[in-house]
């Protein structure tokens, strides 16, 4: 089953630089059959004003939702997201995450009922993200010979998943599994997001409400696909974000598994 309408929500707060980078990128795709909405976790007038630059020559719909700076409250900027989009299936796609070209048309292609797709990223070292950043360079452009070349440099932790891409085969796991989660590039159908009530904005602080979604979608008897090797994206380097809160988040996700528990206690319907 392929989505009608694919929308892209992209949560950013205080980088505009890469913000565009990640906007200019989907605005590049070769499936122009989504929207985006930027999801803004509180950040302030430079990136209004990037997003209304971007929005002046946007091939695709773009829309921007921002909630007050109150501390890291990345679950709730996807649920409002995810709340104005009018697509059936959402990335999430995080604002420091370049995509691909094919990065839409990918997802696409891998999009089941009844599943949600774990995206992969490509990380990029603080060098190489200030060239790109500062340098304006366009990650998409990169040839085979040049993404070797960065590789054997150090720029990027890994190449042969942008070199080879591999069909739509063995990539689901009946079991739950806790390695690589991350919500910076993850596809959902809109239903199974209202089935689990969203993310759960009751988690303070970094870490784990993405865990927290896919074990809940997983509760749910939503099965989850690898998208390794198809829909990577690069991902600019950042400073650690604060992990005051992580044990108990943690511990909150780990006490759902073992209660098999599906609902967001403060999620899409609040």
């Amino acid at each position: 089953m392929s989505p009608a309408l694919i929308s892209v929500v992209v949560t950013t707060y205080n980088r505009p630089d890469a913000l565009t980078a990640v906007i200019e990128a989907c605005f590049a795709q070769d499936d122009p059959g989504f929207e985006i909405i930027i999801a803004d976790d509180g950040s302030g007038h430079n990136t209004q004003q990037a997003v209304a630059a971007l929005q002046a020559r946007a091939p695709v719909p773009l829309r921007h939702v921002w909630q007050e700076d109150l501390g890291f409250r990345a679950a709730r900027a996807r649920n409002l997201g995810t709340l104005d989009a009018q697509g059936d299936y959402i990335i999430f796609l995080d604002g420091d995450c370049v995509p691909q070209r094919n990065f839409i048309s990918q997802h696409r292609k891998l999009a089941q009922a009844g599943h949600l797709v774990q995206g992969s990223r490509i990380l990029l070292d603080e060098a190489a993200t200030a060239r790109v950043l500062g340098q304006h360079l366009d990650l998409q452009a990169l040839d085979a010979g040049q993404k070797l070349a960065w590789r054997r440099s150090g720029a990027l932790n890994k190449v042969l998943p942008l070199l080879l891409t591999l069909p739509d085969v063995g990539r689901t796991s009946r079991r739950f599994t806790w390695r690589r989660i991350k919500s910076c590039n993850l596809a959902v159908w809109r239903s199974d997001l209202d089935l689990v009530n969203g993310f759960d904005e009751s988690f303070l602080g970094w870490g784990h409400e993405d865990s927290d979604l896919v074990l809940r979608l997983f509760n749910a008897g939503v099965m989850r696909k690898d998208g390794a090797y198809a829909t990577e994206v690069f991902h600019l380097w950042h400073k650690e974000n604060a992990r005051d809160q992580e044990t108990s988040n943690r511990a909150t996700v780990l006490q759902r598994h073992a209660d098999h528990t599906v609902l967001a206690v403060k999620g899409l319907r609040a």
